[in-house]
């Protein structure tokens, strides 16, 4: 089991979002961020003051998947997410010890799992 962890552009939300429900990725969790890679600082003015802009909003992203499941999700966000300009965002996959559903207490892959 996996948690895959995606930093994304908010414009490209709809487009992932559809590229995981064609690949029959069920469950994610969605938040809000803000974050700074490799983009251009902005400089804004506010109340007449000039202000450096360093953190872009970003979403993020968590989707715990079975292994099976790891590479069509990342291709799928891949394939949605991409501009090609300088701050696409991140893909991270990390190791998952152990998952609970809490409603049933159904434990690691079962509880991954879509429930029919």
């Amino acid at each position: 089991m996996k948690l895959i962890v995606a930093i994304i552009r908010p414009e490209k939300l709809n487009e992932v979002l559809e590229a995981l429900f064609r690949a029959e990725v069920r469950g994610l969790t969605i938040s809000a961020a803000q974050g700074h890679g490799g983009e251009t600082e902005q400089v804004e003015t506010y109340r007449g003051m000039t202000v450096k802009m360093e953190l872009s909003p970003k979403i993020r992203l968590d989707i715990g998947v079975s292994d099976h499941f790891v590479e069509p999700t990342v291709h799928a966000i891949l394939s949605a997410a991409r501009t090609g300009e300088v701050g696409d965002g991140k893909i991270f996959v990390l190791p998952v010890e152990r998952v609970y559903r809490i409603r049933t207490g159904e434990r690691d892959e079962a509880a991954v799992t879509p429930v029919a």
